[in-house]
């Protein structure tokens, strides 16, 4: 890998020299129309299991790192080379006892190591403003199922190719083949995803569904080809993705919104989305996913999902903009499918960043259906916005795992000033509920029985 990572750096900076001479006047030029940015964070995560025992342990996590990015001026009429160094260090803060469930550390949030340093991205792109991009090698990707998952030190990134054509300003087509991905505690890129086991092929992929679904001994997987959508007009925005997770399941996924403007500061909005996966031959087949006592030999899932809201105008400096959100999703259940209708998710499952309106913050219903499930969801910027505070409830009613509720209060403060681009963010959610996780510990996993788990993450965030 660390070949690789080389070879890389060699090739930016050659196409660097090319385009420096090839459009920039002179290197000053080329250099101050490149751009550098990037976070430095530093994040605590703690974890109460309202009462331990022989297998549930109260954990936690520390760890301070973050993200260089580097973006070359345009050449050659439209060419561009990217690169981003992510870092991550525990600096010997961390209790990495108990190999290989580590059951005192929270490892979702960098894994059992005391470093990961890695190519993040490293791609050549290929860019019309606003009509064309082609991206090429390691790189951040945003779709509603397969992205960065951005809620721990280190986001995810993909080895593919992706490219977005916009034939009208408001209309945007998109196509990616992925190769293998970089989790959020991986050093490298890898044939893998997150119903895999930890250590699959050497990875070093911890904080996903806690139990793997699939052995180590099933083959590598062969990525993910995807084509979408995008659009809006008057008010309403709507998108329709088609992704193959190879090896695993088919999908069709889409939503759409409306907002209506009313010129009063109160501005309703109402949305919709739906989702529908098949397969046959699945690697996931006859597994128990979802806590499923079904054995299953295809993938069949149909999910909906619909959304009321309101969004409002500031009252003064300390009540600014604010939006209130009611949600709902189910799963419907399929008795002869793999987790009985459960959404398969491999690159979301168990970090639940997946885009079902009624997700929280440690799970929803890719993690716990197929069944139903509600959300309130309250956003508030406070004083002149410095302060942006967000409450939240969710239920959820599944067919293999009871009854749960999740509540949950995030709070963030941008520092002014002088110290502009500082934000310090303090996140709790606690859940109830979800007794068939009992007793299970490291990976994420120990809900405990008839006791409250309290997740609190506080992070700081420098961006430049």
């Amino acid at each position: 890998m660390f070949t690789k990572n080389r070879i890389a750096i060699a090739m930016v900076a050659a196409l660097c020299g090319v385009s420096a001479a090839a459009q920039a006047e002179t290197l000053t030029d080329f250099f101050k129309q490149s751009k550098i940015d990037g976070q430095i964070r530093s994040y605590y995560f703690s974890r109460d299991y309202g009462a331990t025992g022989p297998n549930t342990f109260n954990q936690n996590a520390f760890s301070l790192g973050g993200i260089l990015n580097v973006q070359t001026a345009p050449f050659l009429g439209g060419f561009g080379v990217g690169v981003s160094f992510y870092t991550a260090n525990a600096l010997g803060a961390n209790n990495l006892s108990g190999a290989p469930t580590y059951p005192h550390l929270d490892s979702t949030l960098m894994g059992p190591q005391q470093s990961i340093n890695a190519l993040g991205q490293a791609y050549i792109q290929y860019a019309l403003p606003k009509v064309l991009l082609v991206r090429a090698g390691d790189q951040v990707i945003n779709t509603p199922w397969v992205n960065n998952s951005d809620s721990r030190l280190l986001p995810a990134t993909y080895q593919g190719v992706f490219a977005e054509v916009s034939p009208y300003s408001d209309w945007h087509i998109y196509g990616m083949r992925i190769f293998r991905w970089k989790s959020r505690t991986s050093s490298g890129y890898y044939r893998d995803n997150l119903y895999d086991p930890a250590t699959f092929d050497g990875d070093s992929m911890y904080g996903g569904s806690g139990t793997p679904v699939i052995t180590g001994s099933s083959p590598a997987t062969n990525g993910v080809l995807a084509f979408g959508t995008s659009g809006s007009l008057m008010g309403a925005k709507a998108q329709v993705w088609y992704y193959d997770y190879y090896q695993f399941a088919k999908s069709v996924y889409g939503d759409v919104n409306y907002t209506l403007k009313t010129g009063t500061g109160f501005d309703p909005f109402v949305g919709a989305q739906f989702n529908r996966q098949w397969q046959n031959n699945s690697l996931l087949d006859g597994s128990n996913i979802n806590n499923s006592p079904i054995t299953a030999t295809s993938v069949n899932s149909t999910a909906w999902g619909a959304q009321v809201g309101l969004n409002y105008a500031a009252f003064n400096n300390v009540l600014g903009n604010g939006q209130l959100t009611w949600s709902y999703n189910e799963i419907l259940a399929h008795p002869g499918a793999v987790g009985g209708g459960a959404i398969i998710s491999p690159y979301t499952a168990g970090y639940a960043t997946d885009p079902l309106y009624t997700t929280s913050m440690i799970r929803g219903l890719v993690e716990l259906g197929p069944g139903n499930g509600w959300k309130v969801k309250w956003t508030q910027n406070l004083l002149d916005k410095r302060f942006l505070f967000m409450a939240a409830l969710a239920q959820y009613h599944t067919y293999y795992n009871g009854v749960s509720n999740d509540a949950y209060v995030d709070l963030t403060y941008f520092v002014p000033g002088m110290f502009k681009g500082l934000s310090i963010r303090d996140r709790v959610e606690v859940a109830n509920g979800l007794d068939a996780y009992n007793g299970l510990q490291g990976n994420g996993a120990g809900f405990n029985k008839g006791h409250s788990f309290i997740y609190n993450r506080v992070m700081l965030t420098y961006a430049f």
